[in-house]
């Protein structure tokens, strides 16, 4: 990362990048499915349907396919209330820190960055699992997925970020797993970093024109450190 654009805040994305959320998600979606006398979706799957906001998981789940999010219907409103009211229950119960989380946001605070999170969780369930998992203190900005009109891939999420932040986003470095995650940081102007081992639709982030793949937040950390 040259040292003419140098990280002085970093924005990083919430499911997958931060947190394994996908059995709470998963737990949520089966009970769901239940209350509509649907069979059961497998862990699996649910791993792959993540990435989009819950309106477009429902859709996935109940047409058991990744396609169902590119259609601009709601999802059915039975089943998208039938969700929320079940995630709103397991909603961080079984959510882990990825390896190297703490290290790394702690990294970041020593060197004194600001941080955010940029998610399309909602605002209802992204504010809770923070408080729930320890890591709101971390945070300077949170950016829910219902607080801007247009959530990740857009940009937007990132510019109103950097903004509050008061930093341009030439020198801010987007953190998350995901092809949306990537073309959000790219079309804000940010440095953007990927992490192998989260949602990411199916799709290998390393074949993604990034400016690094990292193994943890705490590896990038010390990429930004070496600069």
């Amino acid at each position: 990362m040259p040292q003419s654009l140098a990280v002085r805040a970093v924005l990083i994305d919430l499911d997958g990048t931060l947190l394994d959320t996908v059995l709470d998600l998963h737990a949520a979606a089966n009970a769901m499915l239940d209350d509509l006398g649907r069979q059961e979706v497998a862990v699996e799957a649910i791993r792959s349907y993540v990435g989009r906001g819950i309106p477009n998981l429902v859709k996935r789940v109940l047409a058991g396919t990744m396609e169902a999010a590119d259609d601009a219907a709601p999802p059915p409103a039975k089943a998208l209330a039938s969700f929320r009211y079940h995630y709103a229950a397991e909603n961080g119960r079984n959510a882990i820190l990825f390896p190297g989380v703490i290290e790394g946001l702690d990294a970041f605070k020593a060197m004194g960055l600001p941080l955010g999170v940029i998610t399309n969780k909602a605002e209802a369930f992204t504010l809770p699992l923070l408080e729930h998992t320890g890591l709101a203190p971390y945070f300077d900005v949170v950016v829910s997925g219902d607080l801007l009109p247009r959530p990740k891939p857009d940009p937007m999420p990132l510019l109103w970020a950097s903004g509050r932040l008061g930093v341009s986003p030439a020198h801010v470095l987007m953190i998350g797993d995901s092809l949306h995650d990537f073309h959000a940081g790219r079309s804000a102007g940010c440095r953007v970093f990927l992490v192998p081992y989260g949602y990411n639709e199916g799709r290998d982030v390393r074949d993604l024109d990034c400016d690094g793949i990292v193994s943890s937040l705490a590896e990038a950390a010390r990429r930004i450190a070496q600069e």
